[in-house]
Protein backbone atom coordinates (compact mmCIF):
# COMPACT_ATOMS: atom_id res chain seq x y z
CA UNK A 1 0.00 0.00 0.00
CA UNK A 2 1.31 3.48 -0.96
CA UNK A 3 1.40 5.68 1.89
CA UNK A 4 -0.51 7.80 2.64
CA UNK A 5 2.03 10.72 4.49
CA UNK A 6 5.37 10.39 3.92
CA UNK A 7 8.09 12.66 4.88
CA UNK A 8 11.44 12.39 2.58
CA UNK A 9 14.41 13.38 4.04
CA UNK A 10 12.98 17.08 5.65
CA UNK A 11 15.10 19.05 7.57
CA UNK A 12 14.75 23.01 9.46
CA UNK A 13 17.33 24.85 11.12
CA UNK A 14 17.03 28.11 13.14
CA UNK A 15 19.10 30.56 14.05
CA UNK A 16 22.42 28.73 16.01
CA UNK A 17 20.46 25.20 15.73
CA UNK A 18 19.74 22.21 13.14
CA UNK A 19 16.23 21.31 14.78
CA UNK A 20 15.50 18.66 12.11
CA UNK A 21 18.26 16.52 10.24
CA UNK A 22 17.22 14.93 6.93
CA UNK A 23 14.07 13.00 8.53
CA UNK A 24 12.14 10.39 6.14
CA UNK A 25 8.96 7.95 7.44
CA UNK A 26 5.65 6.88 6.08
CA UNK A 27 2.36 6.60 7.77
CA UNK A 28 -0.49 4.73 6.25
CA UNK A 29 -4.66 5.41 5.88
CA UNK A 30 -6.69 3.34 8.37
CA UNK A 31 -3.33 3.72 10.72
CA UNK A 32 -2.63 5.19 13.91
CA UNK A 33 1.65 6.37 13.81
CA UNK A 34 3.12 6.90 17.18
CA UNK A 35 6.34 10.10 17.44
CA UNK A 36 8.55 9.30 20.07
CA UNK A 37 11.37 11.17 21.58
CA UNK A 38 12.57 13.71 24.14
CA UNK A 39 11.60 17.04 24.73
CA UNK A 40 13.73 19.10 21.99
CA UNK A 41 13.46 15.73 19.89
CA UNK A 42 11.53 18.34 17.29
CA UNK A 43 8.60 16.34 17.06
CA UNK A 44 6.53 19.37 17.50
CA UNK A 45 8.68 20.86 14.80
CA UNK A 46 7.99 18.37 12.25
CA UNK A 47 4.12 18.44 13.00
CA UNK A 48 4.19 22.26 12.66
CA UNK A 49 6.05 21.59 8.96
CA UNK A 50 3.17 19.26 8.35
CA UNK A 51 0.41 22.04 9.18
CA UNK A 52 2.11 24.48 7.49
CA UNK A 53 3.65 26.86 10.22
CA UNK A 54 7.16 26.02 9.21
CA UNK A 55 8.49 25.60 6.14
CA UNK A 56 11.13 22.91 5.47
CA UNK A 57 14.52 23.96 4.82
CA UNK A 58 15.32 20.61 2.72
CA UNK A 59 13.27 17.47 1.48
CA UNK A 60 9.54 17.01 0.90
CA UNK A 61 6.53 16.27 2.05
CA UNK A 62 4.32 13.88 0.50
CA UNK A 63 0.10 13.33 0.98
CA UNK A 64 -1.17 11.35 -1.15
CA UNK A 65 1.62 10.41 -3.49
CA UNK A 66 1.36 14.34 -3.92
CA UNK A 67 4.56 16.63 -2.86
CA UNK A 68 2.95 19.60 -0.99
CA UNK A 69 4.06 22.84 -0.36
CA UNK A 70 2.22 24.28 2.13
CA UNK A 71 3.34 28.41 2.44
CA UNK A 72 1.00 28.43 5.83
CA UNK A 73 -1.59 27.01 8.45
CA UNK A 74 -4.87 27.45 5.84
CA UNK A 75 -2.56 25.78 3.00
CA UNK A 76 -2.44 22.60 5.41
CA UNK A 77 -6.06 22.90 5.83
CA UNK A 78 -7.74 23.20 2.46
CA UNK A 79 -5.21 20.13 1.78
CA UNK A 80 -7.03 18.00 4.74
CA UNK A 81 -4.58 18.33 7.18
CA UNK A 82 -5.43 19.24 11.05
CA UNK A 83 -2.98 19.49 14.06
CA UNK A 84 -4.10 19.27 17.38
CA UNK A 85 -1.01 21.37 18.88
CA UNK A 86 0.11 20.68 22.60
CA UNK A 87 0.07 24.61 23.49
CA UNK A 88 -3.25 25.00 21.86
CA UNK A 89 -4.40 27.49 19.23
CA UNK A 90 -7.51 29.50 20.12
CA UNK A 91 -8.66 32.90 20.72
CA UNK A 92 -9.71 33.55 24.11
CA UNK A 93 -12.25 36.14 23.63
CA UNK A 94 -13.98 34.28 21.23
CA UNK A 95 -17.05 31.39 21.97
CA UNK A 96 -16.36 27.83 21.55
CA UNK A 97 -18.53 27.75 18.16
CA UNK A 98 -16.46 30.64 17.16
CA UNK A 99 -13.25 29.15 17.94
CA UNK A 100 -14.75 25.72 15.94
CA UNK A 101 -15.89 27.26 13.45
CA UNK A 102 -13.18 29.86 12.87
CA UNK A 103 -12.65 30.83 9.25
CA UNK A 104 -15.67 28.55 8.42
CA UNK A 105 -18.42 30.44 9.97
CA UNK A 106 -21.82 29.67 8.63
CA UNK A 107 -23.81 33.77 7.24
CA UNK A 108 -27.34 34.71 6.76
CA UNK A 109 -27.58 38.06 4.98
CA UNK A 110 -24.10 38.70 4.42
CA UNK A 111 -23.76 38.57 8.86
CA UNK A 112 -22.71 35.84 10.87
CA UNK A 113 -24.95 33.33 11.46
CA UNK A 114 -24.20 32.76 15.27
CA UNK A 115 -27.30 30.48 16.04
CA UNK A 116 -26.34 27.91 13.29
CA UNK A 117 -23.21 28.44 14.27
CA UNK A 118 -23.92 27.37 18.11
CA UNK A 119 -26.29 24.45 16.33
CA UNK A 120 -23.74 22.73 14.23
CA UNK A 121 -21.32 22.74 17.06
CA UNK A 122 -23.61 21.69 20.02
CA UNK A 123 -24.34 18.72 17.50
CA UNK A 124 -20.39 17.84 17.03
CA UNK A 125 -19.70 18.18 20.33
CA UNK A 126 -23.06 15.56 21.46
CA UNK A 127 -21.71 13.47 19.26
CA UNK A 128 -18.50 13.30 20.81
CA UNK A 129 -19.78 13.21 24.23
CA UNK A 130 -18.59 16.71 25.41
CA UNK A 131 -20.49 18.74 27.63
CA UNK A 132 -19.59 22.19 26.44
CA UNK A 133 -21.30 25.71 26.18
CA UNK A 134 -21.16 26.56 22.79
CA UNK A 135 -21.32 30.25 23.67
CA UNK A 136 -18.89 30.00 26.47
CA UNK A 137 -15.75 32.13 26.06
CA UNK A 138 -12.53 30.09 25.51
CA UNK A 139 -11.16 32.45 28.75
CA UNK A 140 -13.59 31.06 31.05
CA UNK A 141 -12.74 26.98 30.40
CA UNK A 142 -10.24 24.98 32.08
CA UNK A 143 -6.79 24.05 30.24
CA UNK A 144 -8.73 20.45 29.47
CA UNK A 145 -11.79 22.18 28.36
CA UNK A 146 -9.89 24.25 25.45
CA UNK A 147 -8.64 20.93 24.61
CA UNK A 148 -11.47 19.86 24.06
CA UNK A 149 -12.32 22.43 21.68
CA UNK A 150 -9.24 22.08 19.75
CA UNK A 151 -10.00 18.32 19.05
CA UNK A 152 -14.16 18.86 18.08
CA UNK A 153 -12.54 22.01 15.49
CA UNK A 154 -9.99 19.31 13.86
CA UNK A 155 -12.67 16.44 13.52
CA UNK A 156 -15.10 19.22 12.08
CA UNK A 157 -12.72 20.10 9.05
CA UNK A 158 -13.24 16.58 7.88
CA UNK A 159 -9.20 16.64 8.06
CA UNK A 160 -7.64 12.98 6.35
CA UNK A 161 -4.59 13.57 8.00
CA UNK A 162 -4.43 14.74 11.20
CA UNK A 163 -1.97 15.10 14.26
CA UNK A 164 -2.39 15.04 17.76
CA UNK A 165 0.40 16.43 19.54
CA UNK A 166 0.27 15.28 23.57
CA UNK A 167 -3.18 15.45 23.32
CA UNK A 168 -4.12 14.12 27.01
CA UNK A 169 -2.33 16.08 28.87
CA UNK A 170 -4.62 18.11 30.53
CA UNK A 171 -7.72 15.22 30.10
CA UNK A 172 -9.49 14.14 32.82
CA UNK A 173 -10.36 10.14 32.63
CA UNK A 174 -14.00 11.02 30.70
CA UNK A 175 -12.03 13.40 28.32
CA UNK A 176 -9.58 10.70 27.65
CA UNK A 177 -11.62 7.81 27.17
CA UNK A 178 -13.57 10.31 24.69
CA UNK A 179 -10.64 11.02 23.27
CA UNK A 180 -9.63 7.88 22.69
CA UNK A 181 -12.73 6.33 21.10
CA UNK A 182 -12.55 9.69 18.48
CA UNK A 183 -8.90 8.21 17.16
CA UNK A 184 -10.34 4.45 16.95
CA UNK A 185 -13.43 6.13 15.11
CA UNK A 186 -10.95 8.30 12.57
CA UNK A 187 -8.50 5.00 12.20
CA UNK A 188 -11.99 3.20 11.16
CA UNK A 189 -13.23 5.58 8.62
CA UNK A 190 -9.33 5.87 7.07
CA UNK A 191 -7.39 8.94 8.34
CA UNK A 192 -3.97 8.91 8.50
CA UNK A 193 -3.53 9.41 12.05
CA UNK A 194 0.11 10.71 13.65
CA UNK A 195 -0.15 10.68 17.46
CA UNK A 196 3.10 11.97 19.63
CA UNK A 197 2.55 11.32 23.37
CA UNK A 198 5.51 10.59 26.21
CA UNK A 199 3.01 8.36 28.12
CA UNK A 200 3.80 4.76 26.73
CA UNK A 201 0.63 3.24 27.72
CA UNK A 202 -1.30 5.53 25.39
CA UNK A 203 0.98 4.64 22.38
CA UNK A 204 0.88 1.20 22.76
CA UNK A 205 -3.32 0.80 23.12
CA UNK A 206 -3.57 3.93 20.09
CA UNK A 207 -0.81 3.35 17.78
CA UNK A 208 0.15 0.52 14.92
CA UNK A 209 3.43 1.66 14.07
CA UNK A 210 5.78 3.80 15.49
CA UNK A 211 8.91 6.09 14.58
CA UNK A 212 11.23 7.26 17.25
CA UNK A 213 13.22 11.14 17.19
CA UNK A 214 16.36 12.55 18.85
CA UNK A 215 18.41 15.35 18.44
CA UNK A 216 16.55 15.89 15.16
CA UNK A 217 16.91 13.09 13.08
CA UNK A 218 15.40 9.65 13.26
CA UNK A 219 16.60 6.72 14.98
CA UNK A 220 14.24 4.49 14.23
CA UNK A 221 10.78 3.51 12.70
CA UNK A 222 9.23 0.12 14.56
CA UNK A 223 6.30 -0.95 12.09
CA UNK A 224 4.46 -3.07 14.60
CA UNK A 225 4.25 -1.03 17.66
CA UNK A 226 2.68 -3.92 19.88
CA UNK A 227 6.09 -6.16 19.43
CA UNK A 228 8.51 -3.64 20.69
CA UNK A 229 9.47 -3.92 24.44
CA UNK A 230 9.10 -0.67 26.66
CA UNK A 231 12.75 -0.98 27.56
CA UNK A 232 13.72 -0.91 23.82
CA UNK A 233 11.58 2.26 23.22
CA UNK A 234 12.96 4.10 26.45
CA UNK A 235 16.53 3.59 25.02
CA UNK A 236 15.62 4.56 21.69
CA UNK A 237 14.48 7.97 22.75
CA UNK A 238 16.97 9.49 25.33
CA UNK A 239 20.16 7.02 24.36
CA UNK A 240 20.51 5.56 27.66
CA UNK A 241 19.31 2.76 29.78
CA UNK A 242 16.48 4.16 32.47
CA UNK A 243 15.46 1.00 34.71
CA UNK A 244 13.63 3.70 37.34
CA UNK A 245 12.65 7.11 36.39
CA UNK A 246 11.75 7.81 39.96
CA UNK A 247 14.82 7.27 42.15
CA UNK A 248 13.13 7.59 45.28
CA UNK A 249 15.84 8.37 47.54
CA UNK A 250 14.48 8.15 51.40
CA UNK A 251 15.98 11.06 53.89
CA UNK A 252 15.60 12.30 57.07
CA UNK A 253 13.32 14.86 57.94
CA UNK A 254 12.91 17.85 60.00
CA UNK A 255 10.07 19.60 62.05
CA UNK A 256 7.24 20.71 60.55
CA UNK A 257 8.06 23.57 58.39
CA UNK A 258 4.95 25.06 56.51
CA UNK A 259 1.43 24.38 58.08
CA UNK A 260 -1.30 25.72 56.36
CA UNK A 261 -4.90 25.82 58.17
CA UNK A 262 -8.39 27.72 57.03
CA UNK A 263 -7.10 28.45 53.63
CA UNK A 264 -9.97 26.29 51.71
CA UNK A 265 -12.60 24.09 53.58
CA UNK A 266 -11.33 20.66 54.35
CA UNK A 267 -7.90 21.68 53.12
CA UNK A 268 -5.50 21.24 56.13
CA UNK A 269 -2.44 20.07 56.10
CA UNK A 270 1.48 20.51 57.31
CA UNK A 271 4.69 19.53 54.93
CA UNK A 272 8.22 18.89 56.96
CA UNK A 273 11.49 19.91 56.76
CA UNK A 274 12.73 17.42 53.58
CA UNK A 275 9.80 16.13 52.88
CA UNK A 276 8.19 15.82 49.55
CA UNK A 277 3.96 15.60 49.75
CA UNK A 278 2.08 14.50 46.37
CA UNK A 279 -1.48 15.66 46.00
CA UNK A 280 -3.15 13.59 43.67
CA UNK A 281 -6.92 13.97 42.64
CA UNK A 282 -9.27 14.48 39.80
CA UNK A 283 -8.98 17.31 37.57
CA UNK A 284 -11.58 19.93 39.08
CA UNK A 285 -11.05 18.76 42.54
CA UNK A 286 -9.26 21.50 43.39
CA UNK A 287 -5.74 20.89 43.76
CA UNK A 288 -4.51 23.76 41.87
CA UNK A 289 -6.79 26.49 43.44
CA UNK A 290 -5.21 25.66 46.79
CA UNK A 291 -2.21 25.90 45.90
CA UNK A 292 -3.03 29.55 44.10
CA UNK A 293 -4.21 30.71 47.75
CA UNK A 294 -1.16 29.18 49.46
CA UNK A 295 1.31 31.09 47.17
CA UNK A 296 -1.01 34.08 47.81
CA UNK A 297 -2.19 34.37 43.95
CA UNK A 298 -5.93 34.57 45.07
CA UNK A 299 -6.80 35.40 48.28
CA UNK A 300 -8.41 33.42 51.24
CA UNK A 301 -9.10 33.86 55.07
CA UNK A 302 -6.74 31.45 56.64
CA UNK A 303 -2.91 31.31 57.87
CA UNK A 304 0.23 30.14 56.18
CA UNK A 305 2.83 29.12 58.57
CA UNK A 306 6.01 28.92 57.87
CA UNK A 307 8.86 28.11 60.45
CA UNK A 308 6.36 28.89 63.05
CA UNK A 309 5.82 32.60 61.61
CA UNK A 310 2.94 33.72 59.80
CA UNK A 311 3.11 34.22 55.95
CA UNK A 312 1.24 37.52 54.78
CA UNK A 313 0.78 36.06 51.48
CA UNK A 314 -1.93 38.46 50.01
CA UNK A 315 0.20 38.60 46.66
CA UNK A 316 2.75 36.29 45.05
CA UNK A 317 5.58 39.12 46.01
CA UNK A 318 4.78 38.59 49.37
CA UNK A 319 5.31 34.77 49.11
CA UNK A 320 8.49 34.44 47.25
CA UNK A 321 10.05 37.11 49.38
CA UNK A 322 9.19 34.39 52.45
CA UNK A 323 10.28 31.59 50.64
CA UNK A 324 7.23 30.07 49.32
CA UNK A 325 7.62 29.59 45.00
CA UNK A 326 5.40 27.97 42.49
CA UNK A 327 5.91 26.42 39.02
CA UNK A 328 2.29 26.46 37.34
CA UNK A 329 0.74 23.73 35.44
CA UNK A 330 0.31 26.36 32.43
CA UNK A 331 3.52 27.31 31.81
CA UNK A 332 2.40 29.42 28.56
CA UNK A 333 0.18 31.60 30.67
CA UNK A 334 1.16 31.98 34.36
CA UNK A 335 4.76 30.52 33.87
CA UNK A 336 7.21 31.73 31.04
CA UNK A 337 7.66 35.21 29.32
CA UNK A 338 7.61 34.11 26.34
CA UNK A 339 9.23 36.84 24.39
CA UNK A 340 11.80 37.34 26.83
CA UNK A 341 15.26 35.28 26.64
CA UNK A 342 16.35 32.23 28.43
CA UNK A 343 18.24 34.10 30.52
CA UNK A 344 15.90 36.79 31.86
CA UNK A 345 13.21 33.91 32.55
CA UNK A 346 16.21 32.13 34.54
CA UNK A 347 17.10 35.57 36.52
CA UNK A 348 13.86 37.31 36.54
CA UNK A 349 12.74 36.73 40.41
CA UNK A 350 16.40 36.72 41.90
CA UNK A 351 17.65 40.32 40.28
CA UNK A 352 15.41 42.42 42.21
CA UNK A 353 17.94 41.67 45.03
CA UNK A 354 21.17 42.47 43.01
CA UNK A 355 20.57 44.93 41.29
CA UNK A 356 23.42 47.13 41.43
CA UNK A 357 22.83 50.50 42.90
CA UNK A 358 19.42 49.57 43.19
CA UNK A 359 19.17 50.46 39.46
CA UNK A 360 21.39 48.46 36.93
CA UNK A 361 21.54 45.14 36.08
CA UNK A 362 24.71 42.50 36.78
CA UNK A 363 24.42 40.77 33.24
CA UNK A 364 27.69 39.10 33.48
CA UNK A 365 26.18 37.23 36.90
CA UNK A 366 22.93 36.76 35.20
CA UNK A 367 24.91 35.41 32.93
CA UNK A 368 27.24 33.25 34.60
CA UNK A 369 23.93 31.83 36.56
CA UNK A 370 21.86 31.62 33.26
CA UNK A 371 24.79 29.07 31.71
CA UNK A 372 24.67 27.12 35.24
CA UNK A 373 21.61 26.28 35.02
CA UNK A 374 21.41 25.15 31.50
CA UNK A 375 24.22 22.68 31.95
CA UNK A 376 22.89 21.54 35.43
CA UNK A 377 19.13 21.32 34.25
CA UNK A 378 20.44 20.40 30.62
CA UNK A 379 18.53 22.62 29.00
CA UNK A 380 18.18 22.21 25.54
CA UNK A 381 19.13 25.47 23.69
CA UNK A 382 21.70 27.24 21.50
CA UNK A 383 22.52 30.00 24.00
CA UNK A 384 21.53 31.65 26.94
CA UNK A 385 19.70 34.28 24.91
CA UNK A 386 17.59 32.34 22.64
CA UNK A 387 13.57 33.33 23.22
CA UNK A 388 12.19 30.90 25.52
CA UNK A 389 8.76 30.98 23.58
CA UNK A 390 11.11 28.76 21.12
CA UNK A 391 12.02 25.94 23.04
CA UNK A 392 10.06 22.84 23.69
CA UNK A 393 7.85 22.25 26.96
CA UNK A 394 10.22 20.44 28.94
CA UNK A 395 13.10 22.72 28.20
CA UNK A 396 10.54 26.11 29.25
CA UNK A 397 9.37 24.15 32.66
CA UNK A 398 13.19 23.08 33.13
CA UNK A 399 13.44 26.86 32.94
CA UNK A 400 10.58 27.56 35.57
CA UNK A 401 12.56 25.49 37.80
CA UNK A 402 15.57 26.99 37.25
CA UNK A 403 14.58 30.26 38.15
CA UNK A 404 13.41 29.36 41.61
CA UNK A 405 16.49 27.43 42.54
CA UNK A 406 18.24 30.36 41.96
CA UNK A 407 16.48 31.70 44.84
CA UNK A 408 18.50 31.70 47.60
CA UNK A 409 16.00 31.55 50.44
CA UNK A 410 13.45 29.41 48.99
CA UNK A 411 11.84 27.35 51.54
CA UNK A 412 8.63 25.68 49.85
CA UNK A 413 8.81 24.78 46.64
CA UNK A 414 5.38 23.62 45.01
CA UNK A 415 5.33 22.03 41.74
CA UNK A 416 2.04 22.14 39.65
CA UNK A 417 1.69 19.39 37.38
CA UNK A 418 6.16 19.56 36.64
CA UNK A 419 6.16 16.82 34.21
CA UNK A 420 2.86 17.79 31.88
CA UNK A 421 3.96 17.21 27.87
CA UNK A 422 7.85 16.08 29.06
CA UNK A 423 9.69 13.46 27.99
CA UNK A 424 10.72 10.21 29.88
CA UNK A 425 14.57 11.50 30.21
CA UNK A 426 13.63 15.12 31.27
CA UNK A 427 10.66 13.64 33.75
CA UNK A 428 14.41 11.74 34.92
CA UNK A 429 16.02 15.26 35.49
CA UNK A 430 13.11 17.31 37.09
CA UNK A 431 12.73 13.75 39.94
CA UNK A 432 16.43 14.05 40.28
CA UNK A 433 16.32 18.07 41.27
CA UNK A 434 12.79 17.71 43.43
CA UNK A 435 14.88 14.96 45.53
CA UNK A 436 18.08 17.31 45.81
CA UNK A 437 15.99 20.14 46.37
CA UNK A 438 14.41 18.06 49.31
CA UNK A 439 17.66 16.92 50.44
CA UNK A 440 18.35 20.39 51.37
CA UNK A 441 15.58 20.73 54.02
CA UNK A 442 12.87 22.39 51.71
CA UNK A 443 9.55 21.31 51.82
CA UNK A 444 8.72 20.78 48.19
CA UNK A 445 4.59 19.65 47.49
CA UNK A 446 4.07 18.05 43.96
CA UNK A 447 0.63 18.26 42.16
CA UNK A 448 0.13 15.79 39.57
CA UNK A 449 -2.69 13.63 37.54
CA UNK A 450 0.03 10.92 36.61
CA UNK A 451 -0.60 8.35 40.06
CA UNK A 452 2.41 6.44 38.92
CA UNK A 453 4.43 9.71 39.23
CA UNK A 454 2.79 11.04 42.72
CA UNK A 455 3.40 7.71 44.09
CA UNK A 456 6.98 6.70 42.77
CA UNK A 457 8.60 10.58 44.59
CA UNK A 458 6.30 11.21 47.41
CA UNK A 459 6.74 10.73 51.12
CA UNK A 460 3.19 11.01 52.28
CA UNK A 461 0.07 11.76 49.67
CA UNK A 462 -2.97 13.96 50.01
CA UNK A 463 -5.52 12.65 47.74
CA UNK A 464 -7.87 15.72 47.06
CA UNK A 465 -12.20 14.96 46.25
CA UNK A 466 -14.68 17.83 45.60
CA UNK A 467 -12.42 20.35 47.26
CA UNK A 468 -11.09 18.91 50.20
CA UNK A 469 -8.42 16.19 51.31
CA UNK A 470 -10.30 12.97 51.34
CA UNK A 471 -7.18 11.51 53.13
CA UNK A 472 -3.52 11.54 53.35
CA UNK A 473 -1.65 8.22 52.99
CA UNK A 474 2.37 7.36 54.09
CA UNK A 475 4.12 5.91 51.40
CA UNK A 476 4.06 2.58 52.56
CA UNK A 477 0.09 2.52 52.72
CA UNK A 478 -0.15 4.68 49.34
CA UNK A 479 -0.78 1.55 46.90
CA UNK A 480 -3.04 2.59 43.16
CA UNK A 481 -6.20 1.36 44.84
CA UNK A 482 -5.78 3.16 48.44
CA UNK A 483 -5.40 6.17 46.23
CA UNK A 484 -8.03 5.47 43.88
CA UNK A 485 -10.70 4.80 46.57
CA UNK A 486 -10.37 8.36 47.70
CA UNK A 487 -10.01 9.98 44.72
CA UNK A 488 -12.76 9.21 42.47
CA UNK A 489 -16.54 8.31 43.69
CA UNK A 490 -17.68 4.42 44.25
CA UNK A 491 -19.08 4.16 40.90
CA UNK A 492 -16.02 4.65 38.84
CA UNK A 493 -14.04 1.95 41.49
CA UNK A 494 -13.81 -0.74 38.61
CA UNK A 495 -11.56 1.60 36.70
CA UNK A 496 -8.23 0.58 39.20
CA UNK A 497 -9.23 -2.65 36.56
CA UNK A 498 -8.02 -0.76 33.64
CA UNK A 499 -4.14 0.08 33.99
CA UNK A 500 -4.49 3.10 31.46
CA UNK A 501 -7.72 3.97 33.28
CA UNK A 502 -6.06 3.70 36.20
CA UNK A 503 -3.17 5.61 35.56
CA UNK A 504 -5.24 8.26 33.46
CA UNK A 505 -8.42 8.66 36.08
CA UNK A 506 -7.12 12.30 36.94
Amino acid sequence: MAPDLRFDDVSKRFPGVVALGGVSFEAHAGAVHGLLGENGAAKSTLVKILGGQYRPDGGSLQIGGRECHFHSAADAIASGVAIIHQELQYVSELTVAENVLLGRLPTRFGFVDRAAAQRLVVERLTAMGVDLDPGAHLKDLSIAQRQMVEICKAVMQDAQVIAFDEPTSSLSHKETEILFRLVKELRADGRTLIYISHRLEELYALCDACTVLRDGRKIVTHPVMAEVPRERLISDMVGRELSDIYDYRPRPMGETRLHVQGVADGCDFTVQAGEILGFFGLIGAGRSELMRKVYGADRHAGSVMLDGAQVAATDPAAAIAAGIVLCPEDRQEQGILPTASVAENINISCRRNELLGGLFLRHRQEAMRADDFIKRLHIKTPHRDQEIRLLSGGNQQKAILARWLAEPDMKVLILDEPTRGIDVGAKNDIYNIIHEVAARGCCVIVVSSELPEVLGIADRVAVMRDGRIAGTLARADATETAVLSLALPDSTSDLTSDPISARRAA
